[in-house]
């Protein structure tokens, strides 16, 4: 039996009403349990979906250092935030019962999660005590350098560099409101559980199995446990069902203009990219699909549906009709020439891509209709979905960095036409895909603390 659910942002919304008449006013009290579910699928473009539980899914994991996901099919809670390729789909839940905080529960699942009957919420094990290092002289190659170099900021799907662009911060004056304004920006509201003392997480260490490629979370789910209410059950919908993956295309040098392109991915709400690489010995390059100045560095994460809205309409995000854009001609070109900055060293960058999906929110029971009426919910849900992707930029295809489509597979007949920028200027046609090297994957240009290192020593 699945009972009435009420959308949780309506019990939220009336905590901001202090400033209407008393009368208007209800009293709402935190729900007695609080559950909280992410869901991300991640990728990257030219190679094939691999997950933990594979040989070189396991290798590539360990080769990462952990950073792609982890290996072997395990998962930890938190990897839900970021961006993972492997494994390529990742759940983190957690629960907070104020009527037994911190007592081990679990998660009644539907068939279709095909991860068993259910799974295990646990409290986080207890933090390692943090080892106070004894006051020394820091290595002179560790020491801290000067910062150096610039940062050129660029902006907006388009062939060519639009007027008053780049935006440039000159590290080497040292001042530090010019860095900080080179990363300022919009950012996503922290709406994910505040994991703490009395939370019980799901993965943990009886159980970090991921979701695998044709796993659902369509149907039925129950929380049981000590304390938690009997009639803690919901039902999920597809709204709140795992993601596809993004699928990816690209063409173009980084000399010319890099036409991106992607089919339409079922659920999304917006789309998001950023670019960032380093070009010459210090210099780096940031770019974002925003059409109005963003660095973008802080919006790679869950979205509620009235931000996602509001910054559509400032054209900060791309619409969900949209399928292609264009990063500006030779903005990532490593010689001369390449918008009129300083020459030499090595070209490319790291592009990430991220399709914001739904936020659910429900609550039992319903509100009272009685304004005057105390409502606290029995229990309260969040679900956030989101999916992402990288690609490597660089000559292609003789240069064997270029970002293809995330399937790894040559595109079928009603694959995604040749990119083009928003203003409707044609791109060249795709790239035939395939999969990159291991070498590729760990080309130092995908890794954004290495583009940092050479602009701010070691």
């Amino acid at each position: 039996m699945n009972h009435s659910l009420l959308p949780l942002g309506a019990a939220l919304l009336a905590l901001g009403l202090g400033a209407l008449p008393a009368a208007q006013a209800q009293n709402v009290k935190p729900p007695k349990a609080q559950l909280w579910m992410d869901v991300s699928t991640g990728g990257m473009a030219g190679m094939p979906e691999m997950d933990g539980n594979s040989g070189m899914g396991a290798m590539l994991g360990g080769l990462m250092g952990g950073a792609g996901g982890g290996a072997g099919g395990n998962t930890t809670y938190g990897m839900a935030r970021g961006m993972t390729f492997m494994p390529p789909r990742v759940l983190d839940i957690a629960l907070y019962n104020r009527l037994k905080p911190g007592v081990e529960a679990a998660q009644l699942i539907p068939s279709g999660m095909r991860m068993g009957d259910k799974l295990p919420l646990l409290p986080p094990p207890p933090a390692q005590p943090v080892k106070e290092r004894e006051p020394t002289e820091v290595p002179q190659e560790y020491q801290r350098e000067a910062p150096k170099g610039r940062i050129l900021i660029y902006w907006g799907c388009g062939a060519e560099v639009r007027p008053g662009q780049p935006r440039i911060i000159d590290l080497a004056r040292g001042n530090p409101a010019d860095f900080g304004s080179a990363f300022a920006g919009r950012f996503a509201p922290d709406r994910g559980a505040r994991v703490g003392p009395g939370y019980v997480l799901y993965p943990n260490e009886r159980n970090r199995v991921s979701l695998s490629r044709d796993s659902s979370l369509v149907g039925e789910h129950q929380i049981q446990g000590d304390g938690v209410p009997a009639n803690f059950k919901f039902a999920l919908a597809a709204a709140q069902d795992v993601m596809p993956a993004i699928e990816l295309q690209s063409s173009g040098s980084p000399k010319d203009s890099i036409a991106l392109s992607w089919r339409s991915v079922n659920q999304a709400r917006a789309y998001f990219l950023h670019a960032m690489g380093s070009v010459g010995e210090n210099d780096m390059v940031m770019w974002s699909s925003s059409d109005i100045p963003d660095s973008g560095m802080g919006l790679f994460d869950y979205l509620p549906h009235a931000t996602i809205d509001r910054w559509i309409k400032d054209k900060v995000l791309l619409t969900p009709e949209t399928t292609q854009c264009a990063i500006p001609r030779g903005i990532f070109a490593g010689k001369e020439g390449g918008g009129g900055r300083r020459g030499g060293g090595d070209s490319g960058g790291m592009l990430r891509m991220i399709a914001y999906g739904s936020e659910s929110n429900f609550a039992y029971p319903p509100r009272p209709a009685d304004p005057k009426a105390v409502w606290e919910p029995d229990w309260a849900v969040r679900v956030r979905v989101k999916s992402s992707t990288m690609a490597m930029l660089g000559e292609e295809p003789s240069g064997g960095r270029a970002a293809r489509s995330s399937r790894g597979s040559a595109p079928s007949g009603n694959a995604p036409p040749p990119a083009a920028s928003q203003d409707g200027s044609a791109g060249a046609a795709p790239a035939t895909p395939s999969s990159p090297s291991i070498g590729d994957v760990l080309s130092p240009i995908g890794n954004p603390a290495n583009v940092l290192k050479g602009l701010f020593g070691r």
